[in-house]
């Protein structure tokens, strides 16, 4: 009865934070847009987004160990993908555009929250709009702004990472820009129950993430690449090799910490 009463209590809050979320959405952007300086509004919506992001992770009790540097302005990050939980881990550090499949515009107010924080979304298989995210996209790095990205192009249960689609490393290989691989991985109970795949919907995960006393992840901003002279495919590999490499050793570690502990019982 205790867990079900602190099960209703957070999702309330959850919803709570949505419904915030959709009138700064809704109400508090268009009027920043409109009566703020370009550069001052970007700044705050940016301010707006990350606090939002920091509320949520508070709300799901994410327990998180960052490791590594932040990049500067004007980054690619490319992640492996795991959750939708990795917007949060990852957005919470840093201002920047996810970029993600054109599917998440049909989940209820998710879609529209997503759209509204400037998410680039892609439609696979369309060409012209490939071509059109990706001038996007170097829009974007030439304007100083970070993008994220899950080259991977669909979630795993993380014990490992699929082969990168080369082309989103296209519009920092255009511009120069800063490509930082970064590694997430999900922990104890969470490394069970955090991965979004197949056929799961976002309510009945997300109750299930609620029930979690804690979700406990490790995100590694891993250090950056020099694209000079490489092809965006070489590029693409080797920050997949950097990221699983990093993945394949935290699981170990975190196995033999495990097992010491145990061991002490």
């Amino acid at each position: 009865m205790k867990a079900q009463l602190r099960l209703l209590f957070r999702l309330g809050l959850v919803v709570l934070l949505f419904i915030v979320g959709f009138v700064i959405a809704a109400g508090a952007f268009p009027v920043i847009t409109f009566t703020c300086s370009k550069q001052y509004a970007k700044h705050l919506r940016d301010a707006i987004k990350m606090h939002w992001l920091q509320w949520f992770s508070v709300l799901l009790n994410l327990r998180i160990t960052r490791q590594g540097e932040l990049p500067e302005p004007g980054a690619l990050l490319v992640c492996n993908h795991i959750s939708w939980l990795d917007i949060i881990v990852v957005g919470r550090y840093l201002p920047g555009y996810f970029v993600a499949k054109s599917d998440i515009l049909s989940w209820p107010v998710i879609g529209f929250l997503a759209k509204q924080a400037g998410t680039i979304f892609i439609r696979r298989g369309d060409k012209k709009h490939i071509h059109a995210t990706t001038e996007q996209m170097v829009w974007l790095l030439k304007q100083h702004s970070n993008i994220v990205v899950f080259p991977e192009g669909t979630t795993t249960v993380g014990e490992d990472v699929l082969h990168f689609h080369a082309s989103l490393f296209q519009p920092a290989m255009l511009t120069r820009a800063v490509i930082q691989p970064v590694a997430l991985s999900y922990q104890g109970q969470a490394k069970r129950y955090a991965p979004f795949i197949g056929d799961d919907e976002f309510v009945p995960h997300l109750l299930k993430m609620l029930r979690l006393e804690t979700i406990d992840v490790v995100v590694n901003f891993l250090p950056t690449l020099n694209s000079a002279g490489k092809t965006r495919v070489a590029i693409s590999d080797e920050a997949r090799t950097m990221i699983r490499a990093e993945i394949v050793v935290g699981a170990s570690d975190f196995q033999e910490q495990s097992c010491q502990s145990l061991r002490r019982v």
